[in-house]
């Protein structure tokens, strides 16, 4: 125990302070002014629409049970992700992330569950040194890895590994089996790689690095994967378990709006605007006493080329990358969801490909509403990705071990690698 009953006393006090002096009474009137005034569409300070909805704008609601018991519009789904061991650093200079995908089927495709794709990508700083390896295959042909040596850099090495790592991975696995997909495929995070698309903002090393052709090959993945499920007719979503844009209160912030923007990203203003709360009587305003839990509560679906959603909007480049559809059918359209009785919200994206025909995007979201009903947490095939993809522990600790035996040297360790331990 490293606080006392004086210490905890003295921390009440410092949230009786805060709470004091820090009223969010307001704050459900400030976003439905937002909600009411500036997202049909939102444009940002030169006139652009970076948020517009794609049908009617609406907050909507439905019966948690009813929608968890009724058919599901897809017989079946399946889902993707990609985990990775962490960036780790060894004393001989190189710098390694190994990232495993798979994709899983709901009902459950036992065979599709044993394939993976697996890619180490590596950093050295010595420039003689070629650590590029092709696909090769393993386990009876089920498994297949490569080995990807990242552009040398003098900052962001491990961040660089884990991007390309991650996404080459998942994309890759994703178009080796699109095949198997026949009603709809659900990505377990974003539509497109948005950490790649995110250095293009950042420092220059890192906008330098964003015109190599590795970033660029993998982002054209996904724009492939993309065409490949429209010329197929499969819808293809991705589902944001931990959505962190802030792309709508960054656009708000700008210019002069006349609206104090109280969040620090969409995922508080779009909690706010689709949490409710029933008449408990004692003026609570948080806890979960008076939240309403029998109805999940979701938004109409926005067409969003604002933030890293501009590179693949029609105006934009695609990040270099040949667009062989009609560009605006690649543009981000998604829906946010709040399940109530965990008091978390998600969100959803899609293609406008699909989004603009209702059909299509209404199927989507029931699939998504009804499962997230059902199961208070993600849709059963993105959790059966997730459980095939995670890399333990300890499985981590293991394969560290074993590159640093196999190359002979050891991993650098810091301070907190001996205080904390291995943890997930």
């Amino acid at each position: 125990m490293t606080l006392d009953p004086v210490h905890v006393d003295s921390i009440a006090d410092l949230a009786a302070y805060l709470a004091r002096n820090v009223d969010d009474t307001d704050h459900v009137d400030v976003a439905a002014r937002v909600w009411a005034d500036f997202l049909d569409p939102l444009y940002d300070p030169d006139g652009r629409a970076v948020l517009e909805p794609v049908d009617e704008k609406r907050l909507r609601t439905v019966d948690a049970e009813d929608v968890a018991l009724a058919d599901a519009p897809f017989e079946t789904t399946h889902g993707l992700d990609s985990g990775t061991i962490n960036p780790t650093t060894f004393k001989n200079g190189l710098v390694v992330d190994l990232a495993q995908a798979a994709m899983a089927a709901a009902p459950s495709d036992l065979d599709l569950h044993r394939r993976r794709s697996i890619v180490a990508a590596t950093h050295v700083n010595d420039d003689t040194v070629a650590l590029e390896e092709p696909w090769r295959t393993v386990d009876e042909g089920y498994c297949r890895w490569r080995v990807l040596q990242v552009p040398r850099v003098n900052r962001y090495a491990e961040g660089i590994v884990h991007a390309l790592a991650l996404y080459l991975a998942e994309s890759s696995h994703a178009l080796e089996h699109a095949e198997e997909v026949s009603d709809l495929l659900v990505l377990d995070g974003p539509l497109y790689p948005v950490e790649l698309l995110n250095w293009r903002d950042r420092d220059a090393e890192l906008q330098a690095l964003a015109e190599e052709l590795q970033p660029r090959s993998i982002v054209e993945n996904y724009i492939r994967l993309v065409e490949t499920f429209v010329e197929r007719d499969v819808p293809l979503c991705g589902f944001v378990k931990n959505p962190a844009s802030k792309r709508i209160v960054g656009t708000l912030r700008e210019g002069d709006r006349g609206v104090d923007v109280p969040w620090t990203d969409d995922t508080a203003l779009f909690t706010q605007l689709l949490e409710r709360r029933a008449d408990g009587g004692d003026g609570r305003r948080r806890g979960p006493e008076n939240r309403r839990t029998d109805e999940l509560t979701f938004t109409n679906w926005f067409l969003s080329r604002g933030g890293v959603d501009a590179t693949v909007a029609a105006d934009g480049d695609a990040y270099g990358v040949e667009r062989l559809l009609d560009p605006e059918l690649y543009e981000t359209c998604f829906f946010a969801v709040y399940e109530p009785q965990t008091d978390v919200l998600y969100r959803v994206e899609t293609p406008y490909a699909f989004a603009r025909e209702a059909d299509t995007r209404e199927a989507i979201a029931r699939q998504i509403l009804g499962e997230v009903a059902a199961r208070r947490g993600p849709p059963e095939a993105v959790a059966k990705a997730d459980g095939l993809a995670r890399i333990s522990a300890t499985e981590k600790s293991s394969l560290r071990q074993r590159f640093a035996e196999t190359l002979d040297t050891d991993e650098v360790r810091r301070y907190d690698d001996v205080r904390w331990g291995e943890a997930e």
